[in-house]
């Protein structure tokens, strides 16, 4: 549409042309069945022919034929470099080669010093070393033989002298406690302390002992059995919905009187009693549940086998 200036509005934006529609009339192919690279399915392609593998053929190289580093150079021979090598290391020995005397030698047992460098150690001889002459100690000091005897009913048999016979009493024990026990009592005063309070029992005395003698047994009557049970003469009335089946007619109606409500009570003494309230019931897991929570649980859960009923 033309704006108010006279210009359209491709003039206002300044394109020459509106863009064209590029997908207008193309069929409509789905993004899944879409190839990934469709350039690759079109027209001729390049073909390399695989890979080459390196061979001592000139397949496996660039180049059509072998080039060479060095052009016209001389051929070498390995083995005489090699011997020449040797001959000039060897002229700058200033002598003969060394060669030991004889092999080496084996030890021919533990211990033994043959075939070592240095030979016997003279520390480890077992030669023995030279010692000072031995001076034989003076003569022992001679006495009279022992005394025989075990000192049980020996006399003169210790060292020291016989101890000499003291008299014994056969109750002193006895005597010397007497003289004690009366000294002791000598020395008190005044009658032993003695408390007024009697020792009681743990418990209180029994309330129901009695010391009147029992009345005599009673003996319980027997009651005459009746032989005969009783029978009704006729079964029970079911009520259908009356008084039919009671013993007394249905009640008439009282009126009921008119009685005031009771005032509110004010009085701190006068509170109604309301009994504290008793023990609340809580919820209780069947024992099928407990089962199953035994059966199965976290750690087994995947494992458990459904059990068959």
């Amino acid at each position: 549409m033309p704006a108010e200036g006279g210009k359209t509005d491709m003039e206002r934006i300044g394109l020459f042309s509106e863009m064209e529609y590029i997908t207008v009339g193309d069929k409509y192919v789905s993004q899944f069945n879409r190839p990934f690279n469709e350039a690759a399915s079109k027209s001729k392609q390049m073909l390399p022919g695989g890979p080459k593998a390196m061979s001592d053929l000139q397949a496996g190289y660039f180049d059509p034929h072998f080039v060479r580093i060095f052009e016209g150079e001389g051929y070498m021979n390995l083995n005489q470099v090699r011997r020449q090598e040797m001959m000039e290391a060897a002229r700058k020995n200033l002598g003969k080669a060394f060669f030991p005397s004889s092999g080496e030698k084996k030890p021919c047992g533990l211990g033994s010093y043959y075939g070592t460098i240095g030979g016997p150690v003279p520390f480890f001889s077992a030669q023995s070393k030279p010692r000072e002459k031995y001076k034989a100690p003076g003569k022992n000091l001679y006495t009279n033989p022992g005394k025989k005897g075990t000192g049980y009913g020996y006399a003169n048999i210790t060292i020291g002298k016989q101890f000499s016979h003291s008299a014994d009493f056969y109750d002193a024990a006895k005597l010397n406690y007497k003289k004690a026990n009366e000294e002791h009592h000598r020395l008190l005063k005044g009658a032993p302390f003695k408390l007024n309070l009697h020792p009681r029992d743990y418990f209180d005395a029994n309330p129901y002992l009695s010391e009147e003698p029992l009345p005599p047994i009673k003996k319980e009557e027997k009651k005459e059995s009746i032989s005969n049970t009783f029978k009704p003469s006729s079964p029970g009335k079911k009520p259908g919905g009356m008084k039919a089946g009671t013993f007394d007619p249905y009640p008439s109606h009282s009126a009921d009187p008119y009685v005031a409500k009771l005032a509110n009570i004010s009085g701190k003494n006068d509170k109604i009693f309301h009994p504290p309230g008793g023990p609340k019931s809580r919820p209780v897991e069947s024992i099928m549940t407990l089962n199953v929570r035994r059966a199965l649980n976290s750690k087994n859960y995947k494992t458990a086998s459904v059990p068959s009923y």
